[in-house]
């Protein structure tokens, strides 16, 4: 670590020659490009805009006094912190990102800047930066916090460094001058990988054909392109699907709007489907003309063999989009540490914070919703309609975690990133809207995307064994939203896409379109090796035979097996619970339990005696699943949210410890079954258990926080409330006498 001597901040090429070069000189050499410089990592189409030397990056302990001297650099990409002093092999993460580093933030990762006067926070705006500030303040949206001392940096380096972040993270911004299309245009030409064992992207008419053969859907529903060229609606994709006895002229004559568009088929010919409400007109014609095509594509949808149609109005059973935002805003809040005072100042009233924020409701309630759409269609088999004033925000929510509850095949890697290309990409999510990527309009913003990853979660860290990726990935995947190179997440639609798919030069005839990566490709960010990471080692998938013995007698989807269809022996009725808790807590939650599980539908009951009635029965993971719902089973997505935080990491514990300890226990069954076999397999290739454990290996201790986390941050705060230990801090220092004899070295 650097001292804070050398004034100026300016640093010589040699040390010996420290007292021979002037001022100007050193300036001079600063310009040029050194060693140092030529390790900075830009990827392709990334420029310097900016930068300052002898920025102190203050670490996370008690007053921000400790810190790591270094130079801050803002591209057209990302900001970038670089350290002065070499990074050790004991201080790098298992868990490497090529594109971003620990120390490096996009620009679309950037929420606030605070600039520090004085002691006094004021947050920095474009063009509102008079007085340059001692301290910078940076929180990201993964819930990083980043505080940078200019203290010991020239005033013109501030000035510039400070400048260019703000005007480059808070300024509005057009379409074209994301650096997606920097990037698209400097990198190689991007190839998508085969179409076998691969992500299904949803933008061929093939594509829904194989979809609705693989959900038996095509008996009742057809795949159109009506919308090929985009001229029926820019927000519905070029192909989708609608009921078989829907006429051409219906789908066109209102843009799409008020048809209903499938979006799965259950086993039992029940279907899940979306419609977008019609537009509001308050001409008398206009109105007639919207009853009579509402009361002919009702009877399209009831008449046989479409039996009978649920519909769910989203807007009047769910939270609205400012609802949601306003939660979000909130619940990030309580995860923006800037110091270890802070988060044990906050630790008394943080669960009252957290009721406060109702992000943890929300995501019950989108849970629950999905709960009665799948009785609907499991135990009824009566279609549902989804509907929405648009198709593309919380139908998008709704409909995907119907999918992933009921169809084992969106448990695994590809088929989540298929459900996602189909319901989020190709169904028009506003993606670019929603994530405020232009910094443009505030008032369309929404987490969305990331409350629907949050609930996957919830059944993710419910039933593990079920899904073929970890909540690693799911956590990586959220990151993904803010990283410009690829175009899943940047933007509004598929014609939105394919108007900016042309190169940036429309003059030029001869000038390639652009080539977008996808999200889906892995590699791009992350190795094979720390790919491991990201699939699930104990996903239990289905073994051949019982494929085998399942295309031979063709029954049923086996999702029936895990909800028998017959009324099985009456139970004493126990609300949620499987024992009995007492009657202090029944009395207790009473209120709050009958506000969750009941709605305001007309079988009420219904939903209720279908959830008890799957939880008494044994799991099928490749079955039906449906998540817990009472309240102590909605837990916050800590691996996200807590992952920055060294005070909040479990030494020795958390669920990577448990995999590691069933992983060890998996590989001595093999080989203890190799040996009774007695077969030695030489050159044997490594499996996915034991490539994970290598992994997990180079690891003396495991933490909560894995793989996120660093170890050798370690949090020697006494496991008691606040309030005690800061009122025995004053008592003989009996906090600091304690922690002195805390041994954690076997933990």
């Amino acid at each position: 670590m650097l001292g804070l001597g050398a004034a100026g901040g300016a640093k010589p090429v040699k040390p010996s020659f420290v007292s021979y070069l002037a001022p100007e000189e050193i300036q001079v050499k600063e310009k040029e490009p050194t060693e140092k410089e030529a390790n900075i990592h830009l990827v392709p189409g990334e420029l310097v805009l900016c930068e300052a030397s002898t920025v102190l990056k203050c670490m996370q302990d008690e007053g921000l006094q400790r810190g790591i001297y270094g130079r801050l650099i803002c591209t057209n990409f990302k900001i970038s912190f670089l350290c002065d002093e070499a990074a050790t092999d004991d201080n790098e993460l298992d868990f490497k990102n090529k594109i971003v580093g620990e120390n490096d933030i996009t620009l679309h990762c950037v929420d606030q800047i605070y600039g520090v006067y004085d002691e006094k926070r004021k947050c920095l705006l474009t063009g509102q930066v008079k007085k340059y500030p001692e301290k910078m303040v940076i929180f990201c949206k993964d819930f990083r916090v980043f505080h940078f001392c200019l203290r010991y940096t020239k005033e013109e380096e501030v000035k510039r460094i400070v400048s260019g972040i703000v005007h480059h993270t808070q300024s509005p911004i057009l379409h074209k001058r994301l650096f997606l299309f920097s990037y698209a245009a400097a990198a190689p030409h991007y190839m998508a990988i085969g179409t076998k064992k691969q992500t299904v992207m949803f933008d061929t008419l093939e594509d829904w054909r194989l979809e609705l053969e693989r959900t038996k859907g095509n008996i009742k529903y057809k795949a159109v392109s009506s919308n090929e060229s985009y001229a029926l609606s820019e927000k519905l994709p070029p192909y989708f699907v609608v009921p078989m006895s829907l006429l051409e002229e219906d789908i066109s004559e209102f843009q799409g709007k008020g048809i209903p568009i499938w979006c799965w088929s259950c086993h039992n010919g029940s279907a899940l489907l979306k419609m977008a409400a019609l537009p509001k007109e308050q001409d008398e014609s206009m109105l007639q003309r919207h009853k009579t095509f509402s009361e002919r594509i009702d009877k399209t949808i009831h008449r046989p063999p479409y039996e009978v149609a649920k519909t769910e109005e989203l807007w009047s059973s769910l939270p609205s989009l400012q609802e949601i935002q306003i939660a979000y805003s909130r619940f990030k809040q309580l995860f923006w540490m800037e110091n270890r005072a802070d988060f044990w100042d906050s630790d008394v009233k943080w669960f009252s914070l957290l009721e406060n924020s109702n992000w943890l409701e929300i995501i019950r309630q989108c849970l629950k919703k999905a709960i009665e759409v799948t009785e609907y269609l499991e135990t009824e088999s009566t279609n549902v309609v989804l509907k929405e004033e648009s198709t593309w925000d919380l139908c998008c929510v709704i409909s995907s975690l119907v999918q992933v509850m009921m169809d084992p095949q969106c448990r695994t890697k590809l088929g989540f990133q298929s459900l996602i290309q189909k319901e989020w990409v190709m169904g028009g999510h506003a993606f670019l809207d929603r994530c405020n990527h232009l910094r443009q309009n505030d008032k369309e913003e929404a987490p969305v995307f990331l409350l629907f990853l949050d609930c996957v979660w919830q059944l993710v860290q419910q039933y593990p064994v079920a899904f073929q990726f970890t909540e690693t990935y799911l956590t990586v995947l959220s990151d993904s939203l803010y990283i410009p190179i690829f175009s899943t997440f940047f933007f509004n639609s598929p014609c939105h896409k394919d108007t900016q798919h042309l190169s940036g030069d429309s003059t030029d005839k001869q000038s390639p379109p652009f080539s977008f990566h996808s999200v889906w490709d892995w590699s791009v960010q992350f190795e094979a090796k720390t790919q491991a990471l990201l699939k699930n080692p104990l996903y239990a998938e289905k073994s051949k035979q019982d494929k085998t013995i399942r295309r031979a007698t063709r029954p049923k989807h086996q999702r029936q097996l895990s909800l028998p269809l017959t009324q099985s022996k009456t139970t004493p009725k126990r609300g949620f619970f499987r024992d009995d808790p007492g009657p202090f807590i029944k009395n207790f939650l009473s209120k709050r339990i009958s506000k969750l599980m009941n709605s305001s539908d007309e079988v009420p009951n219904n939903c209720r005696e279908f959830y008890d009635s799957w939880h008494c029965k044994p799991v099928d993971f490749h079955g039906l699943l449906l998540p817990h719902i009472e309240g102590p089973q909605i837990r916050i997505w800590a691996q996200r949210c807590l992952r920055w935080i060294p005070d909040a990491q479990i030494l020795g514990g958390g669920s990577v410890a448990t995999m590691s300890r069933i992983l060890e226990t998996m590989e001595e069954v093999q080989s203890l079954r190799r040996k009774l076999e007695e077969k030695q397999i030489p050159g044997l290739p490594i499996t996915k258990e034991t490539e994970v454990m290598a992994m997990l290996r180079k690891s003396a201790r495991f933490s909560s926080l894995y793989p996120f986390a660093l170890l050798r941050r370690i949090s020697l705060r006494p496991v008691i409330p606040t309030s005690t230990w800061r009122g025995l801090e004053a008592e003989d220092d009996l906090v600091k006498r304690e922690d002195e004899f805390i041994d954690l070295g076997n933990i």
